[in-house]
This record gives C-alpha cells, sequence and structure tokens, in this order.
C-alpha cells in the first residue's frame, strides 16, 4: 500500500530542522544580498511611510526579501535574510517554515522584523528564536505601521509578492543567524 503522507512528512521534518547555509559564500553573493533587502526595506517603507518609526526605533530588524511557500497539504517555507543592527548589516539569516494541515499553493512575499530592544535582538542572534503556532503579522500597506505594536519585543511585517496560497501565517517559523 502506498503512503505517500508519511513521506511528505519526513521531508518536510528533514526540510525544517536541517539549516541550510545561512551566508552566501561570496562577496558578490553577500553584496547581491544586502542589495536585495535594502530594496525591500526602500519598497516597504514607500508602500507605508509609517514603517519610519520602526526603523528609526528598533535595537534591530531581520529583512527577508523573498521568502517561498508552498504546501500541498504538507508544506514548508524558506528564505535568506539579512539582520541590521542601528541601521548597518550585521549578520545573515535565514528563516525555515514546516506546516501540516489545510493548505493548497504557493506564494513569494517580503518578511521584516522588527526588535524591540537590545534582549529581544539577543534573543534572535542567539539561534533558539522562533514563532509560535498562534504568531501573526501585518500585512504591509499604506497605513498599517501607524497602528501596529510589538508583542513579546516582536512585530512583524510581510509584503506580498506572487502567488496565491490558502493559508498565511508565520507561526512555527524557525530562524538561525551568522555574524558577518
Amino acid at each position: 500500500m502506498n503512503r505517500p503522507f508519511p513521506l511528505l512528512l519526513a521531508v518536510a521534518a528533514l526540510f525544517f530542522f536541517s539549516g541550510c547555509a545561512t551566508a552566501p559564500t561570496s562577496e558578490s553573493g553577500k553584496a547581491d544580498k544586502v542589495a536585495d533587502a535594502n530594496k525591500t526595506i526602500a519598497d516597504a517603507q514607500r508602500n507605508d511611510p509609517s514603517l519610519k518609526k520602526f526603523f528609526d526605533e528598533a535595537a534591530g530588524y531581520a529583512v527577508f526579501p523573498t521568502v517561498g511557500k508552498g504546501a500541498i497539504g504538507v508544506g514548508g517555507a524558506y528564505g535568506k535574510g539579512i539582520l541590521y543592527q542601528n541601521a548597518k548589516t550585521v549578520g545573515f539569516c535565514d528563516l525555515s517554515q514546516a506546516t501540516i494541515g489545510f493548505q493548497l499553493g504557493g506564494q513569494a512575499y517580503s518578511e521584516i522584523i522588527f526588535f524591540e530592544t537590545p534582549a529581544a535582538l539577543d534573543h534572535f542572534k542567539s539561534g533558539n528564536f522562533a514563532f509560535s503556532a498562534q504568531a501573526t503579522a501585518v500585512a504591509l500597506k499604506s497605513g498599517s505601521g501607524a497602528n501596529a505594536k510589538y508583542s513579546s519585543g516582536v512585530a512583524v511585517f510581510t509584503l506580498g509578492e506572487a502567488g496565491l496560497m490558502y493559508e498565511a501565517s508565520i507561526g512555527g517559523q524557525k530562524f538561525s543567524y551568522k555574524p558577518q
């Protein structure tokens, strides 16, 4: 009897718990990733000028220019990003997520995570940072940053790029970090 579900579950777990290379290996790869993150920041601020307060006041922020997500019952997401502290690049990070449940489709989006305090930023840098299943993000559109608030020292914004998917949560995301 063919049982594809356990196989898909095993693949999703392997994807989620195995780390991908966080930092690009070449200097040009690093420069490209920083350029992509800076473009994402510019796009986010153009779409919602009220985000300026987050960029100005946060202890740090992680920018993931493209997070790819796909699912057919079992899903996964992955993206590479840049970590900023005091508006300067301090390292590279990646995001991974595995999900199980009613979901179908694929999407690409950008994600920006703001850290309210140095302690919240240090927690991210420790490599033990993950979002609980109940975590939510604010969809970035004009004015959304004006009313957004930190939750447990973190505020998350997403900006849609492309795709259609029934399910768009950030719960279960896990992160890794490597200093420059």
